[in-house]
């Protein structure tokens, strides 16, 4: 069965940098495709970055891109979103995402597993 455990979430200040991580127990066979989500109240979930299985392309909405980088070690099936810069509309809640089909997709039913979520909060 699979899981997927976000952590990393907290309070910040603005400006400051923070990393989450998404550790994925459970599967057999190749890799997912990945990204981070990120939803505010009963909004739908956005799209914030994504990762192929090779973690050699990655995908990001253009509200972070140049500030949030997504990786993946697939040695411990770990994926990590470090943000820098972070402004007060970043704050979320960040939920880890994974498939089965294509690098990049944006679109939340897209991602067959998800995660509980953890609380990003950054204040001015």
């Amino acid at each position: 069965q699979v899981k997927l455990v976000e952590s990393g979430g907290g309070m910040v200040q603005v400006g400051d940098s923070l990393q989450l991580s998404c550790q994925e127990t459970g599967r057999t066979g190749s890799p997912f495709v990945k990204a981070w989500f990120r939803q505010v109240s009963e909004k739908e979930r956005e799209f914030v970055a994504g990762i192929s299985r090779s973690g050699g392309r990655t995908f990001y909405a253009a509200s972070v891109k140049g500030r949030f980088t997504i990786s993946r070690n697939k040695a411990d099936n770990t994926m990590q979103l470090q943000m820098n810069s972070l402004k007060p509309e970043d704050t979320a809640v960040y939920f880890c995402a994974a498939s089965e089909g294509f690098a990049g997709e944006t679109s939340s039913g897209a991602y067959n597993y998800w995660g509980q979520g953890t609380q990003v909060t950054v204040s001015s």
